[in-house]
Protein backbone atom coordinates (compact mmCIF):
# COMPACT_ATOMS: atom_id res chain seq x y z
CA UNK A 1 0.00 0.00 0.00
CA UNK A 2 1.67 3.19 -0.76
CA UNK A 3 2.67 5.11 2.04
CA UNK A 4 0.40 8.75 2.50
CA UNK A 5 2.57 11.68 3.50
CA UNK A 6 1.78 14.29 6.31
CA UNK A 7 3.76 16.93 4.85
CA UNK A 8 1.13 19.06 2.96
CA UNK A 9 2.50 19.86 -1.12
CA UNK A 10 4.36 22.86 -0.89
CA UNK A 11 3.34 25.63 -3.57
CA UNK A 12 5.49 27.72 -5.69
CA UNK A 13 2.93 30.68 -5.12
CA UNK A 14 3.59 33.61 -3.15
CA UNK A 15 0.83 34.12 -0.76
CA UNK A 16 2.19 37.28 0.89
CA UNK A 17 1.63 38.72 -2.52
CA UNK A 18 -0.93 41.99 -2.16
CA UNK A 19 -4.17 41.19 -4.23
CA UNK A 20 -3.93 42.64 -7.72
CA UNK A 21 -0.27 43.54 -7.89
CA UNK A 22 2.10 43.16 -10.71
CA UNK A 23 3.34 40.55 -8.72
CA UNK A 24 0.08 38.74 -7.54
CA UNK A 25 -1.20 38.95 -11.20
CA UNK A 26 2.12 37.04 -12.54
CA UNK A 27 1.11 34.24 -9.89
CA UNK A 28 -2.25 34.16 -11.19
CA UNK A 29 -1.25 33.89 -14.81
CA UNK A 30 1.49 31.38 -14.47
CA UNK A 31 -1.54 28.92 -12.55
CA UNK A 32 -4.21 29.90 -14.41
CA UNK A 33 -2.93 31.16 -17.88
CA UNK A 34 -4.23 34.27 -19.64
CA UNK A 35 -7.65 33.63 -20.64
CA UNK A 36 -8.74 32.21 -17.39
CA UNK A 37 -7.61 35.81 -15.67
CA UNK A 38 -9.64 37.75 -17.91
CA UNK A 39 -12.55 35.51 -17.54
CA UNK A 40 -12.53 35.78 -13.64
CA UNK A 41 -11.99 39.70 -13.80
CA UNK A 42 -7.91 39.40 -12.59
CA UNK A 43 -5.11 41.88 -13.59
CA UNK A 44 -3.23 44.74 -12.66
CA UNK A 45 -4.31 48.17 -10.06
CA UNK A 46 -1.24 50.52 -10.90
CA UNK A 47 0.21 50.80 -7.15
CA UNK A 48 0.30 54.60 -7.54
CA UNK A 49 -3.30 54.78 -7.96
CA UNK A 50 -5.45 56.24 -5.34
CA UNK A 51 -9.20 55.71 -5.25
CA UNK A 52 -11.14 58.49 -3.30
CA UNK A 53 -14.34 56.63 -1.80
CA UNK A 54 -17.46 58.43 -0.91
CA UNK A 55 -19.80 57.39 1.43
CA UNK A 56 -23.03 59.62 2.02
CA UNK A 57 -24.48 58.72 5.74
CA UNK A 58 -27.66 59.50 7.42
CA UNK A 59 -29.01 57.18 10.36
CA UNK A 60 -27.20 54.28 9.61
CA UNK A 61 -25.77 54.21 13.03
CA UNK A 62 -26.04 50.09 12.58
CA UNK A 63 -24.26 49.39 9.35
CA UNK A 64 -21.74 52.29 9.04
CA UNK A 65 -18.68 50.61 11.17
CA UNK A 66 -19.17 47.58 9.63
CA UNK A 67 -19.33 48.61 6.37
CA UNK A 68 -16.20 51.24 6.78
CA UNK A 69 -14.43 47.72 7.52
CA UNK A 70 -15.26 45.90 4.63
CA UNK A 71 -14.48 49.20 2.70
CA UNK A 72 -11.26 49.17 3.84
CA UNK A 73 -10.47 45.76 3.27
CA UNK A 74 -10.59 45.97 -0.42
CA UNK A 75 -6.75 45.73 -1.63
CA UNK A 76 -6.66 49.51 -3.43
CA UNK A 77 -5.05 52.30 -1.82
CA UNK A 78 -8.07 54.85 -0.78
CA UNK A 79 -9.13 57.75 0.66
CA UNK A 80 -12.97 57.50 2.32
CA UNK A 81 -14.79 60.58 2.83
CA UNK A 82 -17.70 60.06 5.16
CA UNK A 83 -20.17 62.60 4.71
CA UNK A 84 -22.50 63.01 7.98
CA UNK A 85 -25.75 64.82 6.60
CA UNK A 86 -26.79 65.56 9.94
CA UNK A 87 -28.19 62.28 11.10
CA UNK A 88 -30.20 61.81 14.50
CA UNK A 89 -29.69 58.32 15.42
CA UNK A 90 -26.65 58.59 16.90
CA UNK A 91 -24.21 57.67 13.62
CA UNK A 92 -23.11 61.48 13.96
CA UNK A 93 -21.42 60.51 17.35
CA UNK A 94 -19.93 57.05 15.98
CA UNK A 95 -18.17 59.09 13.03
CA UNK A 96 -17.30 62.34 15.37
CA UNK A 97 -15.25 59.75 17.53
CA UNK A 98 -13.77 58.20 14.05
CA UNK A 99 -12.65 61.84 12.89
CA UNK A 100 -10.55 62.19 16.35
CA UNK A 101 -8.77 58.96 16.18
CA UNK A 102 -5.57 59.38 15.43
CA UNK A 103 -3.88 55.67 14.18
CA UNK A 104 -3.67 56.64 10.55
CA UNK A 105 -4.04 53.55 8.50
CA UNK A 106 -1.56 55.19 4.95
CA UNK A 107 -3.51 52.50 2.77
CA UNK A 108 -6.91 54.29 4.27
CA UNK A 109 -6.78 57.48 4.83
CA UNK A 110 -10.56 58.26 6.26
CA UNK A 111 -11.85 62.07 6.28
CA UNK A 112 -15.41 62.61 7.85
CA UNK A 113 -17.30 66.21 7.07
CA UNK A 114 -20.08 66.91 8.40
CA UNK A 115 -23.28 68.86 7.48
CA UNK A 116 -25.09 71.32 10.06
CA UNK A 117 -28.34 70.27 9.15
CA UNK A 118 -30.08 67.58 6.63
CA UNK A 119 -29.69 68.39 3.29
CA UNK A 120 -30.50 65.07 1.51
CA UNK A 121 -28.48 62.06 -0.50
CA UNK A 122 -27.21 64.81 -3.59
CA UNK A 123 -25.95 67.13 -1.37
CA UNK A 124 -24.23 64.98 0.68
CA UNK A 125 -22.30 63.78 -2.13
CA UNK A 126 -21.54 66.96 -4.08
CA UNK A 127 -19.51 67.64 -0.92
CA UNK A 128 -17.71 64.63 -0.42
CA UNK A 129 -17.08 64.87 -4.76
CA UNK A 130 -15.64 68.11 -4.37
CA UNK A 131 -12.64 67.38 -1.49
CA UNK A 132 -11.81 64.25 -4.20
CA UNK A 133 -8.28 64.00 -4.55
CA UNK A 134 -8.28 60.47 -6.09
CA UNK A 135 -7.56 59.31 -9.69
CA UNK A 136 -11.09 57.31 -9.47
CA UNK A 137 -13.87 58.19 -7.27
CA UNK A 138 -16.36 55.77 -6.40
CA UNK A 139 -19.71 56.40 -5.16
CA UNK A 140 -20.43 53.62 -2.00
CA UNK A 141 -24.36 53.54 0.34
CA UNK A 142 -23.60 53.45 3.96
CA UNK A 143 -26.29 50.46 4.31
CA UNK A 144 -24.80 47.22 3.39
CA UNK A 145 -26.72 47.21 0.53
CA UNK A 146 -23.50 47.15 -2.26
CA UNK A 147 -20.55 45.06 -0.98
CA UNK A 148 -17.58 46.76 -1.34
CA UNK A 149 -15.51 43.82 -2.26
CA UNK A 150 -17.05 44.48 -5.85
CA UNK A 151 -14.65 47.74 -6.15
CA UNK A 152 -12.03 45.67 -8.45
CA UNK A 153 -14.58 44.47 -11.07
CA UNK A 154 -16.48 47.99 -10.91
CA UNK A 155 -12.74 50.30 -11.78
CA UNK A 156 -11.46 47.46 -14.39
CA UNK A 157 -13.12 49.24 -17.74
CA UNK A 158 -11.19 52.74 -16.14
CA UNK A 159 -7.91 51.42 -15.32
CA UNK A 160 -7.99 49.64 -18.56
CA UNK A 161 -8.82 52.74 -20.70
CA UNK A 162 -11.92 51.86 -21.97
CA UNK A 163 -14.24 54.25 -19.75
CA UNK A 164 -14.78 57.21 -17.85
CA UNK A 165 -17.29 56.46 -16.52
CA UNK A 166 -19.11 52.84 -14.54
CA UNK A 167 -22.36 52.35 -13.53
CA UNK A 168 -23.17 48.99 -11.90
CA UNK A 169 -26.00 47.63 -12.27
CA UNK A 170 -28.34 45.10 -10.46
CA UNK A 171 -30.39 43.94 -13.33
CA UNK A 172 -27.82 42.19 -15.90
CA UNK A 173 -28.64 39.18 -14.12
CA UNK A 174 -25.31 37.20 -12.88
CA UNK A 175 -24.79 38.41 -9.34
CA UNK A 176 -26.67 37.14 -6.53
CA UNK A 177 -29.97 39.72 -5.85
CA UNK A 178 -31.90 39.76 -3.07
CA UNK A 179 -35.91 39.36 -4.01
CA UNK A 180 -38.03 42.46 -2.25
CA UNK A 181 -40.25 44.93 -3.65
CA UNK A 182 -41.82 44.44 -7.33
CA UNK A 183 -43.19 47.80 -7.79
CA UNK A 184 -39.85 49.19 -6.57
CA UNK A 185 -38.23 46.75 -9.61
CA UNK A 186 -41.00 48.09 -11.52
CA UNK A 187 -40.36 52.09 -11.13
CA UNK A 188 -36.41 51.47 -11.18
CA UNK A 189 -36.75 49.86 -15.12
CA UNK A 190 -39.50 52.64 -15.80
CA UNK A 191 -37.28 55.40 -14.49
CA UNK A 192 -34.17 54.28 -15.94
CA UNK A 193 -36.14 53.45 -19.63
CA UNK A 194 -37.25 57.32 -19.53
CA UNK A 195 -33.81 58.70 -18.60
CA UNK A 196 -32.48 56.73 -21.35
CA UNK A 197 -35.07 57.87 -23.85
CA UNK A 198 -33.81 61.77 -23.14
CA UNK A 199 -29.64 60.47 -23.13
CA UNK A 200 -29.88 58.10 -25.71
CA UNK A 201 -27.96 55.58 -23.38
CA UNK A 202 -29.04 51.95 -22.90
CA UNK A 203 -28.45 51.58 -19.14
CA UNK A 204 -30.10 49.17 -17.44
CA UNK A 205 -30.22 50.73 -14.00
CA UNK A 206 -30.00 54.60 -13.87
CA UNK A 207 -31.10 54.53 -10.36
CA UNK A 208 -27.85 52.34 -9.01
CA UNK A 209 -25.95 53.61 -5.88
CA UNK A 210 -22.20 52.18 -7.68
CA UNK A 211 -20.99 54.55 -9.89
CA UNK A 212 -17.81 55.50 -10.41
CA UNK A 213 -15.71 58.33 -12.46
CA UNK A 214 -12.56 59.31 -13.77
CA UNK A 215 -11.76 62.24 -11.36
CA UNK A 216 -11.68 64.50 -14.57
CA UNK A 217 -15.37 63.82 -14.87
CA UNK A 218 -16.15 64.49 -11.28
CA UNK A 219 -14.11 68.12 -11.70
CA UNK A 220 -16.28 68.67 -14.63
CA UNK A 221 -19.57 67.67 -12.80
CA UNK A 222 -19.25 68.35 -9.17
CA UNK A 223 -19.61 71.98 -9.31
CA UNK A 224 -22.84 72.03 -11.02
CA UNK A 225 -24.26 69.54 -9.50
CA UNK A 226 -28.02 70.98 -8.06
CA UNK A 227 -30.29 68.31 -6.41
CA UNK A 228 -30.09 67.66 -2.91
CA UNK A 229 -32.14 64.64 -2.86
CA UNK A 230 -32.38 61.47 -4.42
CA UNK A 231 -32.92 63.41 -8.01
CA UNK A 232 -28.67 63.27 -8.20
CA UNK A 233 -29.22 59.72 -9.69
CA UNK A 234 -31.09 61.48 -12.84
CA UNK A 235 -29.02 64.51 -12.65
CA UNK A 236 -25.35 62.81 -12.84
CA UNK A 237 -26.89 60.38 -15.63
CA UNK A 238 -27.55 63.18 -17.65
CA UNK A 239 -24.80 65.63 -17.33
CA UNK A 240 -22.59 62.34 -18.07
CA UNK A 241 -24.51 61.53 -21.31
CA UNK A 242 -24.30 65.43 -22.15
CA UNK A 243 -20.69 65.09 -22.12
CA UNK A 244 -20.47 62.03 -23.86
CA UNK A 245 -18.21 60.19 -21.56
CA UNK A 246 -17.66 56.19 -22.59
CA UNK A 247 -20.01 54.51 -20.10
CA UNK A 248 -19.76 51.16 -19.24
CA UNK A 249 -22.33 48.61 -16.94
CA UNK A 250 -21.13 45.92 -14.62
CA UNK A 251 -23.36 43.44 -13.23
CA UNK A 252 -23.08 43.56 -9.32
CA UNK A 253 -24.62 41.79 -6.75
CA UNK A 254 -27.50 43.64 -4.35
CA UNK A 255 -28.73 42.59 -0.54
CA UNK A 256 -31.69 45.20 -0.94
CA UNK A 257 -33.09 46.32 2.79
CA UNK A 258 -36.61 46.29 3.96
CA UNK A 259 -38.58 50.08 5.16
CA UNK A 260 -38.05 47.86 8.42
CA UNK A 261 -34.50 47.53 8.20
CA UNK A 262 -33.95 51.28 7.22
CA UNK A 263 -34.79 51.79 3.65
CA UNK A 264 -35.00 55.55 3.01
CA UNK A 265 -36.49 55.90 -0.93
CA UNK A 266 -40.24 56.24 -1.03
CA UNK A 267 -43.01 57.53 -3.94
CA UNK A 268 -42.10 61.14 -3.68
CA UNK A 269 -38.79 60.81 -4.81
CA UNK A 270 -39.65 58.71 -8.11
CA UNK A 271 -41.78 61.48 -8.71
CA UNK A 272 -38.99 64.01 -8.28
CA UNK A 273 -36.84 61.30 -10.31
CA UNK A 274 -39.48 62.01 -13.17
CA UNK A 275 -39.18 66.15 -13.47
CA UNK A 276 -35.78 65.65 -13.14
CA UNK A 277 -34.74 63.04 -15.87
CA UNK A 278 -37.07 65.77 -18.17
CA UNK A 279 -35.51 68.81 -16.75
CA UNK A 280 -31.64 68.07 -17.07
CA UNK A 281 -32.72 65.70 -20.19
CA UNK A 282 -33.50 68.90 -21.80
CA UNK A 283 -30.91 71.09 -20.39
CA UNK A 284 -27.52 71.48 -18.55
Amino acid sequence: MQEVSETPPQSDLDVTAAPFSPEWYALMQAALGEVACQQLGFYVIPSDMLLSVVIPVYNEKDTIEELLQRVCQVPIRKEIILVDDCSSDGSTDILRQLSERDDEDPFNRVTVLFHERNQGKGAALKTGFLKCTGDIVIVQDADLEYDPAEFPRLLKPIIDGKADVVYGSRFLGDQAHRVLYFWHYVANRMLTTLSNSFTNLNLTDMETCYKVFRREVIEEIAPRLKQHRFGIEPELTARIARRRYPVYEISISYSGRTYDQGKKIGWRDGIKALWCIVRYGLFD
